[in-house]
């Protein structure tokens, strides 16, 4: 074996099986300054995250009005900057995307596709890009050709054609994924423009085996027992079919992502999760912040602060003190 590739694939496992003081699911600007606070802190934190772009900030193309940053930025840059501190601090993160959890144990578990993830207390920071409508055939086709997860399911797919749908570093990093497998990747993207670093659309757009369709609104998945085709259509296009045999789906919304916590922390009639002052859940250990939460503005110096509030606190419970304090000459 490649040696630079053994020493990886133990790094790797040894990230997956340590025990964190503190583990954040979501890397937006909620989860970033949490983690800056808490590592800081001396806390052992680790961000698990799907991607730059998987949130609304790292979407967001120009931010004017965050506090301290005169010039015009992208959200992407903006939240880059914030990351980048959070691991000055020596913050660790992982892209995996996170499918359930136990959050009722003293040791809290995260499981993600590539691994499970152990800590003291976790951060809720998933934000609100989740989709409550489905694609017409989405649900019905699921496990029968509709995947959420090039990285299990690819091998299922080899030398066949499919299709991607979405326009995030995520949907690209699948889609690229898919091609050292599938013959052909038809990927839609909902906007003209994708939404991702330049490096991963410049990489897209230079694989021979995807083809792009820019503007692209998937309207249905069709076949009989399994998934045979799908229908979509192209701003000021008509309608069209491809002949495909999967179809991997990563599209964004705006409800709160809360489909992974599988019942365990309480939801409002909106769909939003329930917190105390210090944005504390009802399971003692288990916090949430950003736009996660029904009563949050959604502007990332709020979502920011909510961060550093939820980090502190963190902090305070598990070295044991009764009030929240900050050393400032660190």
């Amino acid at each position: 074996m490649d040696l630079n590739l053994d020493y990886a694939i133990k790094q790797d496992d040894a990230l997956r099986h340590a025990v964190y003081d503190l583990m954040i699911v979501g890397g937006g600007p909620a989860g970033a300054t949490a983690a800056i606070y808490a590592s800081r802190a001396g806390l052992k934190t680790l961000i698990i995250d799907k991607g730059l772009t998987a949130g609304a900030l790292g979407i967001t193309s120009k931010i004017a009005n965050y506090p301290g940053i005169l010039e015009e930025v992208s959200g992407a840059e903006l939240l880059e900057r914030m990351r980048s501190q959070a691991r000055s601090f020596g913050t660790e993160f992982v892209s995996d995307k996170v499918i359930g959890v136990d959050l009722v144990s003293d040791e809290k578990t995260v499981y993600g596709n590539n691994g499970n993830y152990a800590a003291r207390a976790v951060i809720i920071a998933t934000g609100s890009l989740g989709r409550g409508s489905r694609v017409k055939g989405e649900d019905e086709y699921l496990g029968r050709g509709v995947s959420y997860c090039a990285t299990c399911d690819a091998a299922f797919f080899r030398n066949k054609e499919v299709v991607v749908a979405g326009n995030s570093d995520e949907a690209i990093e699948e889609g690229l994924f898919l091609t050292k497998f599938v013959n052909r990747v038809h990927f839609l993207s909902p906007t003209p423009e994708l939404k991702a670093p330049q490096h991963l659309i410049d990489e897209l757009n230079g694989n021979p085996k995807i083809t792009l369709y820019p503007g692209a609104s998937l309207r249905e998945i069709t076949g009989q027992k399994q998934v045979e085709g799908v229908r979509f259509a192209q701003r000021g296009q008509p309608e069209r079919s491809l002949v495909i045999d999967g179809a991997f789906i990563y599209l964004q919304g705006g409800k709160p992502i809360t489909d992974f916590l599988q019942g365990q922390l309480e939801i409002s009639e909106s769909g939003c999760l329930i917190v105390d002052r210090e944005y504390q859940t009802a399971i003692p250990g288990v916090y949430a912040v950003g736009d996660v939460l029904c009563n949050h503005v959604k502007q990332a110096v709020i979502a920011a602060a909510e961060g550093a509030v939820a980090g502190i606190a963190v902090e305070k419970v598990l070295h044991g003190r009764k009030q929240m304090t900050v050393d400032w000459s660190k």
